[in-house]
């Protein structure tokens, strides 16, 4: 057989040796395509992206408190690492559809949480089943309604292999039993619920995603396939298995420097909030627990010498202030909510440590990896592909440094839309006036930069950008709005 087995690994969980993998003692050709995605996931928790950072913004919670993911990191060491990679729209249903069809969220039918993508959209998936790949995604789906757990999907989009799909919850504790698997803690109705109830590194559900993905791996290992598999942490709620569950609770955590905002001064989508502990002991111990599982997944691809024909890809669907704003969570133009990891590693043609500082999008995630595997993305696919990035990192400069954000919202029913660069953000709001951000200046994202003098030209580009944006891509959120009109007088 003349294939390359084709794995990208949206990179999640486990640990696993820094050593250069062993070399296949044969090579088809094509890769097999590993995609490993987290749910919520802060950037500022993985080495890799802390070496990219100043101190001060590195160690946001305080020195010293940090998680170590040497299986992540190793990830990105072996292969390249996006520091600008942003959610279409930085919440689970419309980023998660933005990334698997390549479509921006007003075009997939998901521009909101728990409401069904179009059934007609065609996703990297499809195709690779077209071109013969053995296609499996095990986790968290939440692209078909409000289902909830919402076992095994009828609509597969490509992933024919869904025993394990689910379609939406933060479950702890995931069971087989006689009629598949299911939620492993129930209340005293029999409904689910996201107690640990008792989870171990077999039944806590980041193991137990892992061990029917290491089972996928057996099952497929003579044909390319693809796994997407996706772990529903560290999402909250903050609740982890032991040793996790204590390896973090004795760090002296300190507020963010962002964290005592003033209100008044702040935009609506900049509010603070009235929870947001800085406490990160758990949230911490989860992320843990997916490096560590990362660690078994490599571990498995390397002694079955899979791992050199593999391509591992690292991301989430967006992120989470952990106090940052005195907000938790995600959905707002904020850096810690929207900015998700994005690691690509294939050591056969991708160049190791490589760091890429341009701005990227989750639409672009779809057309990219289908040229990658040397396949055509679908004419319906509005990403841009930066396969030529991935193999040639240090040729940045042609690449135009620009994308676009949206809030969540049906019609024109949005809070915000921005224009954003790896330096800049253009933020348009249905409440307040118009925001520039500077994250050279201010990587706090505290200073409303639109009325400085000096900014003029760069608020003009942005905003025809973005103009330009909401003709072609049709955006309801600025026609007929305030922010069409805001937008119209900025130009």
């Amino acid at each position: 057989m003349n294939q390359l087995n084709l794995t990208i690994l949206l990179a999640l969980s486990y640990s696993y040796s820094a050593n250069q993998p062993e070399t296949s003692p044969e090579k088809t050709n094509s890769p097999n395509l590993l995609i490993i995605q987290t749910d919520e996931h802060n950037f500022r928790t993985l080495g890799c992206y802390r070496a990219q950072l100043s101190h001060e913004q590195a160690f946001m919670w305080g020195d010293g408190n940090y998680v170590e993911t040497p299986n992540i990191d190793y990830l990105a060491k072996s292969g390249v690492i996006f520091t600008k990679f942003y959610a279409a729209t930085p919440v689970c249903s419309p980023s998660r559809g933005s990334l698997v069809s390549g479509m921006y969220p007003q075009y997939t039918g998901a521009p909101v949480n728990d409401v069904p993508m179009n059934r007609n959209i065609v996703t990297f998936a499809e195709v690779l089943s077209k071109a013969g790949y053995q296609n499996g995604f095990i986790g968290k789906w939440h692209l078909d309604g409000e289902d909830k757990p919402g076992w095994e999907p009828v609509s597969k989009f490509g992933f024919e292999d869904n025993k394990y799909m689910y379609n939406r919850g933060h479950w702890k504790k995931l069971v087989e039993s006689v009629d598949g698997p299911q939620v492993g803690s129930v209340n005293s109705n029999g409904d689910p619920i996201y107690d640990l109830n008792g989870a171990d590194e077999k039944s806590f559900t980041t193991d137990f995603l892992t061990d029917r993905a290491i089972q996928f791996f057996k099952r497929n290992a003579s044909v390319p396939f693809c796994l997407y598999l996706s772990y529903p942490d560290p999402h909250g709620p903050d609740l982890v298995r032991p040793p996790y569950d204590q390896m973090y609770t004795n760090l002296p955590y300190v507020a963010p420097a962002n964290y005592y905002v003033n209100g008044e001064n702040a935009p609506s989508w900049a509010k603070p909030e009235k929870n947001a502990g800085i406490d990160q002991s758990q949230y911490f111990g989860m992320v843990k627990c997916i490096d560590d599982n990362i660690g078994r997944l490599l571990k498995y691809l390397k002694s079955e010498k899979l791992i050199e024909n593999t391509v591992i890809i690292f991301t989430s669907d967006h992120g989470d202030l952990r106090a940052e704003h005195h907000r938790e969570n995600k959905g707002v133009p904020l850096e810690a909510s929207a900015k998700v990891p994005l690691i690509i590693s294939y050591p056969a043609r991708i160049p190791s440590g490589a760091v890429v500082n341009k701005v990227f999008n989750t639409v672009d995630f779809a057309p990219t990896i289908l040229s990658f595997l040397n396949q055509k993305a679908p004419a319906e696919m509005q990403g841009r592909n930066f396969a030529d990035l991935l193999t040639n990192p240090v040729n940045q400069k042609d690449w135009e440094d620009i994308t676009f954000m949206r809030s969540t919202g049906l019609g024109n029913t949005g809070n915000w839309v921005a224009a954003v660069t790896s330096r800049y953000k253009l933020i348009l709001s249905k409440n307040d006036e118009p925001w520039l951000i500077d994250l050279q200046e201010d990587p706090y994202e505290l200073i409303n930069f639109i009325s400085k003098p000096e900014m003029e030209p760069v608020v003009k580009e942005l905003a025809k950008q973005l103009s330009n944006y909401a003709q072609k891509r049709n955006d309801p959120f600025l026609q007929g709005t305030k922010m069409a009109e805001d937008l119209k007088t900025i130009l």
